[in-house]
């Protein structure tokens, strides 16, 4: 293996470990990372974690601080409900032009991801306050499989960083459900209304869909003892 290819395997390892080490919780909002921890940790080259924090520091899901190295970006209220109605409108956009333009194919590989997302355990602990990964990757590929049929390069890379953006929050909210919500249920919904190809329906219940947890969260005290990432990043 060539030089080159080692640290490029080593950047996208790392940065696999600690990007999911930030959505599951397990690095939380405003703490340091260690860099001087993870290259001995992992058996990998500085640089190799040095492009690993570049790369989350581009998806904006760690922050880079004059001389103070990185941290886990923190979490708002402000910024959650602001991302919220960012991401819905950008949903609904990308399910019109999905269910204009999708396929025989599409809709086979919608069914699919509905399938195995209702056939795994939602959580790992009786309790429900740990998510399944398993779970987790299943609910990231049926919320993709449901715009899979659009065509826009851009719209569905903007909806991808978007995704992972309120990832961080949608975790926080397990633990915290309050209220009976069947969220098997919601996507069963959306997964309907999309193969009817009902645009109206299927944007009507994805705003719903993805409102219910920011409802969770802004009503939870989590947020009300975290500053804003921007603020953060600001003061170096």
């Amino acid at each position: 293996m060539s030089k080159h290819i080692e640290f490029a395997t080593q950047a996208d390892q790392v940065h696999s470990e600690l990007r999911s080490a930030i959505l599951s919780g397990a690095l939380a909002p405003g703490e340091r990372i260690q860099m001087n921890l993870i290259a001995p940790r992992m058996s990998v080259s500085q640089g190799a974690v040095r492009e690993a924090l570049s790369r989350l520091a581009a998806e904006e899901i760690v922050i880079a601080t004059a001389q103070r190295g990185y941290r886990v970006a923190s979490l708002s209220g402000e910024e959650l409900s602001d991302l919220t109605e960012t991401r819905i409108a950008l949903e609904q956009i990308c399910l019109r032009a999905s269910i204009a333009g999708g396929t025989v194919e599409w809709e086979a590989a919608l069914v699919a991801a509905l399938h195995r997302l209702l056939r795994l355990p939602e959580f790992e602990d009786e309790g429900g306050t740990r998510l399944s990964a398993a779970w987790s990757e299943a609910h990231q590929a049926f919320h993709a499989a449901l715009v899979s049929g659009a065509r826009g390069v851009w719209m569905n890379r903007f909806r991808s960083a978007l995704y992972v953006q309120a990832e961080r929050y949608r975790r926080l909210s397990v633990p915290l459900r309050t209220m009976d919500r069947d969220v098997a249920g919601e996507h069963r919904q959306l997964c309907e209304a999309a193969l009817a190809r009902d645009a109206d329906s299927a944007c009507a219940l994805m705003r719903s869909h993805l409102l219910r947890t920011t409802e969770i969260l802004l009503r939870s005290p989590l947020l009300m003892t975290t500053a804003p990432a921007r603020q953060e990043a600001a003061r170096g």
